[in-house]
């Protein structure tokens, strides 16, 4: 049956933009949308907005008006640079979700065309294959073995047959089959539209790194509170004004709390996956990239993953001769098992295996069959075989085909016979070819068998098809296993056939390998130990699968699968990281799967990964560069108080602020934009996080902290003897300073600033300039140096600031050099 009819014009192009006018997108619409007006009222209630309210009503209250029109400035600095970010974040999410919207194939003005299932309309006429989603209710006019999963509407999980005119809903899959349908309505006046879209809507689940993340800023936050209380309390008794004293303690909770944090959190996992989507590598959830830096085995599927899932028949085995023909080599219009085999596959076929064997009985010469299919049975079994019934004069004929040890078992064959066909099945396999079983039946007529075993099956031969392995298979495992990554094989093939494959790509053969069967039969428990040591899993099913990925799953490994078809389904959702096929993969393994290869690209995997890997290395260097700039604030505007300085408060909240408006954008866009280190995918894959860091980088971290710490407190110290303004200038300047460097040292914990200067971050002068900007502008601009509160200095007392920052800062880059060896890092070339 052909299904692209010239009869069905489909709409005429012309009509659409009326018809999506007035019936709207294709999309679920439940409450209205404030996007702008949540994002305002999101900014108003965090802590540190909060804590620029108070600062700026309390400027006015001391009638310091000028301070308080710049804590005003100030907000409308935090509010914008949190809008962009926001916006920012927001786009790239937007265009992920534009790249990911899954596209439909309609007939417009007679013509294919291939569109967003959001701008399908009342009248459309869809094309629809096996593994695609429903995307809007629709009639079906025509179909070829067609069964639907209505389990998102029913809850039924067996697939059901469909017959003329029925209706299929939006969000229900096709198990089996391809058909043609007219869209009668979308998005809100579908079935599913009117049940609610809380079936279908994304509910986001916060991962174990935004937990813990959330965590440390609370744990940070309740810091700051129980520092502003001693703050405030200290400076009431030594007996400063209330007014003042409220000051003192808002500016050193601005100080604690690392309101950076989250919005370094939400731009990395947001940013790093647009990036991944220009390369081809689609993340369904942002979230994602979290995991991928500690994957610790992948799951490769053969067919259309290692393989090119590009088929061709090589060999014919016709039993009514017993000749192996090769049909590169030999004539073989004359075999019957090649006319049994065309007619057990679809007329039209969109599966690679039934194109090939129609490619392969089309270049023989034969004419196509006059047959009339009248029945058909699904694909359905363990091993699989699928029917087709025909009708010819007063003839009732049957193909089937399937895998071979299933053909063979319904077929009237001695045991000797059957013996000998395995051994040639084997031999085949052995050699890398798909091996299928072919067979033909006569019916006496209505009722046909309930299943199709029931039929009196005559063996007609075997179909050898050769699938070659992708010629970057071999070097993509290579990389993976570098980087510290079990590879495994799961096929649904003969294990001589994955076997042939194994040793082409690189996959770790073992003494003992595991059949779906033998998966199916073990118990949880053994299973968790065979996976521990085999890497090969032959004939494979879904549930087999499945349990495969949960015992890895059970033994702590964290596992990413790839697929493509229907049956990875499960397999793919079950996995910490399902990996789709975007081109050739069906619609149901790309909306089960986390990732999806827009291309096929097999080299994208670890490009992947790598990205996973280089996203929370950035991330981790962001906080921690968060962790160590804020220690010397909160220090300088507490320690003199408790120490009873001369000055004991010497910054205002103007002077933190200004410090935050720097290290907001540095952690969340200057760390986010570093490339990969050398090396990154040598190393062994991070354990599943427990904490965010380990005691030896926190150790660090905070020694950075205070190191600068006690540079600043030292000119502090030596300087209170001059005036305040004097005494806050050299510490200010030499607070910038020391930001300004530890922003380059933290570019790598490993690497020196000798390798980490050769690293191509497009924003490293800039920040290096607009900071140098910044600075001189406070210090030589006089309206402004008299808002800071500060006074000019010699060029001597500048060059003691930024002795004393070089100095409590660039130790670090003497300790890197020591503890890790000069020349171990690779430089960077990308």
């Amino acid at each position: 049956m052909n299904l692209t009819s010239e009869t069905e014009p489909g709409l005429p192009e012309d009509a659409i933009a009326g018809l999506q006018q007035q019936y709207g997108k294709n999309q679920f619409h439940f409450k209205p949308s404030h996007h702008f007006t949540d994002l305002l009222w999101g900014i108003i209630k965090e802590p540190m907005f909060l804590l620029l309210i108070g600062a700026g009503i309390l400027y006015f209250i001391l009638g310091q008006r000028q301070e308080g029109f710049m804590m005003l400035t100030a907000m409308c600095f935090v509010a914008a640079i949190s809008i962009y970010q926001d916006q920012k974040s927001a786009k790239a999410l937007q265009a992920l979700k534009e790249l990911s919207e899954p596209l439909v194939t309609v007939i417009r003005s007679q013509k294919e065309r291939s569109i967003p299932s959001e701008e399908l309309v009342p009248g459309d006429l869809m094309l629809l294959s096996e593994g695609e989603k429903i995307p809007a209710d629709a009639v079906l006019l025509q179909f070829n073995d067609l069964t639907v999963n209505e389990g998102i509407i029913t809850g039924e999980s067996f697939p059901v047959a469909k017959k003329l005119h029925d209706l299929l809903y939006q969000g229900s899959i096709l198990n089996t089959g391809k058909c043609k349908a007219r869209v009668v309505s979308t998005g809100n006046t579908t079935y599913l539209g009117k049940i609610g879209a809380s079936i279908i809507q994304y509910q986001e689940i916060r991962t174990e790194l935004q937990l813990h993340t959330d965590k440390l800023v609370r744990q940070l936050a309740l810091f700051g509170l129980a520092a502003f209380l001693l703050i405030f309390l200290l400076n009431y008794l030594q007996h400063s004004g209330l007014i003042s004293s409220l000051l003192a303690g808002l500016t050193l909770a601005m100080a604690a709390i690392p309101e950076e944090i989250p919005v370094a959190f939400s731009s990395f996992m947001a940013l790093g996956s647009y990036q991944m989507a220009r390369k081809g590598i689609l993340s369904r959830q942002p979230q994602t990239v979290e995991s991928l830096g500690n994957v610790t085995t992948l799951c490769l599927d053969k067919t259309g993953t290692l393989t090119r899932n590009i088929m061709a028949v090589q060999y014919l085995y016709d039993h009514s001769t017993q000749l192996l023909i090769d049909t590169e080599r030999e004539s073989y219009g004359h075999a019957e098992v090649l006319y049994a085999g065309m007619l057990a596959s679809e007329i039209t076929p969109f599966d690679e295996m039934e194109k090939a064997i129609w490619n392969c009985y089309q270049a023989s010469g034969r004419s196509d069959a006059s047959l009339k299919m009248i029945y058909e049975y699904p694909l359905e079994g363990q091993p699989p075989m699928m029917t087709h019934v025909y009708q010819q004069d007063e003839r009732i004929i049957a193909a089937a085909k399937g895998a071979a040890e299933r053909i063979l078992a319904v077929c009237q064959l001695k045991t000797k016979e059957k013996l000998r066909l395995l051994a040639l099945v084997k031999q085949l396999a052995s050699q890398g070819f798909r091996v299928i079983g072919v067979a033909l039946a006569e019916s006496a007529g209505l009722p046909f068998p309930k299943t199709q075993d029931g039929f009196d099956w005559q063996f007609s031969g075997l179909i050898a098809l050769y699938d070659p392995p992708r010629p970057e298979a071999l070097s993509v495992v290579q990389q993976l296993q570098k980087a510290g990554i079990q590879v495994k094989l799961l096929t649904g093939d003969y294990l001589e056939t994955a076997e042939h494959i194994a040793n082409k790509t690189g996959v770790p053969l073992t003494e003992r390998s595991y059949t779906g069967s033998e998966i199916l039969q073990m118990s949880p428990e053994e299973v968790q130990q065979a996976v521990q040591t085999s890497h090969l899993f032959s004939r494979m099913f879904p549930e087999a699968k499945l349990k495969v990925i949960e015992a890895l799953k059970a033994n702590h490994e964290i596992v990413a699968m790839t697929g493509d078809g229907v049956n990875d389904g499960p397999a793919l959702k079950a996995a910490h990281i399902g990996i789709a096929l975007g081109k050739k993969g069906t619609e149901i393994a790309r909306q089960s799967a986390d990732l999806i290869i827009t291309d096929d690209d097999l080299r994208k995997i670890p490009e992947a990964i790598q990205q996973g890997r280089k996203i929370f290395s950035n991330l981790k260097k962001a906080l921690r560069y968060i962790i160590s700039i804020h220690i010397p604030i909160l220090l300088t505007a507490s320690l003199p108080l408790v120490l009873h300085w001369k000055y004991p408060t010497l910054f205002e909240p103007i002077h933190v602020i200004f410090l935050e408006l720097i290290m907001g954008p540095t952690c969340s866009i200057f760390f986010e934009r570093e490339p990969a280190e050398p090396g990154l995918m040598l190393q062994r894959p991070r354990p599943r996080i427990k904490q965010l860091y380990t005691k030896k980088e926190v150790y660090l971290s905070v020694l950075q902290g205070i190191l600068i710490t006690a540079g600043v407190l030292t000119l502090y110290y030596y300087t209170q003897n001059n005036s305040i303004t004097y005494t806050r200038t050299i510490v200010f300047t030499t607070l910038i300073c020391s930001n300004i460097f530890l922003t380059f040292t933290n570019r790598s914990f490993e690497a020196t600033i000798y390798e980490t200067m050769r690293y191509r971050n497009n924003l490293a002068l800039p920040l290096l300039l607009l900071s140098t900007v910044f600075l001189t502008t406070i210090l030589t601009i006089a309206p402004l140096r008299q808002l800071f509160a500060l006074q000019p200095i010699s060029m001597s007392d500048f060059g003691i600031c930024l002795l004393t920052a070089f100095v409590c800062v660039f130790w670090f880059e003497g300790y890197k050099y020591v503890a890790n060896r000069p020349g171990d890092h690779t430089h960077r070339t990308d």
